[in-house]
């Protein structure tokens, strides 16, 4: 991509220079101002700038009354270790730039630590949105690991490969599952998984530090249909046996049970744990997502829940 205009280059780099006294350094326009030698007006245009064009992410540090109430319902009914419960924007219910920081966030405490990590994780546009909300940072003593396929039905990689977007993100190592979401067969699947240079990924995400995964919805608007995993005479299908939502690409129940069906004997992503040890974040939202979202609570699969307010409420008015 070729290098912009070095006058927009300057221009962002002021944006960039301003966003950081007002956001980061608490200075009022007026000293922004002073400093940089331009007029309040310009440095009100600057920081709308730094904003509007990522330059500055800013992150509310204010714990919401209703949505600490929230977080804390949620958390003992469902016997979640954690659960946090971020605003929702009432123009649109199911945005998930809140859940993305919220994600970051959780994220970075990981990541943060000198400690080496292993982190895995799973694939999505919530998981996409965290990685995209990282800063920039040097892990190199860190491990992400992916515990689902990267490899669609027609042999290109997935939109939604979150490993690499992290690990290119924080400059850490990473270990991408080099299969398709579904085999053909569960025997191909078997011989699959057998494979010398896969079983150590496994291996590695059973290990894990920390694990974060999306929950996903059933139906035509679910990332197996919009992909095209599934048909609308499997969605009905996996509705008659009470599937309700999945999670790397494995189909569960309204109880949070693995259903028997076609679809998980050929999923090739790594079966979770019930009442894992380490924390399992999963990161979702959306009305159409609430019984997948309880299911995946109930399952044991999941310690901590990350959704917004909007959710948590419809998730505790229903039964």
């Amino acid at each position: 991509m070729s290098a912009p205009p070095v006058n927009d280059s300057r221009r962002f780099d002021d944006a960039a220079r301003a966003g950081w006294l007002y956001h980061v350094a608490g200075n009022t326009q007026d000293e922004i101002a002073r400093k940089l030698g331009v007029s309040r007006q310009s440095v009100q245009r600057l920081v709308a700038l730094a904003v509007s064009a990522g330059l500055i992410k800013v992150r509310l540090d204010h714990p919401i009354a209703r949505c600490m109430e929230l977080s804390h319902r949620i958390k003992d009914r469902f016997e979640l270790h954690n659960c946090e419960v971020v605003p929702s924007d009432p123009a649109d219910p199911s945005a998930i730039i809140g859940l993305a920081q919220a994600g970051a966030a959780e994220l970075e405490r990981y990541l943060k630590l000198p400690e080496p990590q292993t982190i895995a994780m799973g694939t999505g546009r919530a998981l996409c949105a965290c990685a995209d909300e990282l800063p920039p940072m040097n892990c190199q003593q860190h491990s992400i690991v992916s515990l689902i396929g990267n490899i669609m039905d027609d042999g290109a990689a997935s939109s939604y490969d979150v490993v690499v977007r992290v690990a290119d993100r924080v400059k850490a190592k990473y270990y991408p599952m080099p299969l398709p979401v579904f085999c053909p067969t569960a025997e191909n699947k078997t011989l699959l998984l057998e494979q010398p240079h896969i079983k150590p990924i496994f291996e590695k995400g059973s290990k894990a530090d920390a694990t974060f995964v999306g929950v996903g919805n059933l139906g035509t608007a679910s990332p197996l249909y919009l992909d095209g995993f599934v048909n609308k005479k499997d969605v009905e299908s996996l509705f008659s046996m009470g599937g309700v939502g999945e999670m790397l690409s494995w189909v569960f129940n309204r109880q949070g049970e693995i259903i028997d069906c076609d679809l998980n004997r050929r999923v090739s992503s790594m079966k979770m744990v019930k009442n894992p040890t380490n924390p399992v974040v999963a990161i979702a939202a959306g009305a159409i997502k609430v019984d997948a979202i309880m299911g995946a609570m109930r399952s044991g699969l999941i310690n901590k829940l990350i959704t917004n307010e909007y959710t948590a409420e419809l998730i505790l008015s229903s039964d």
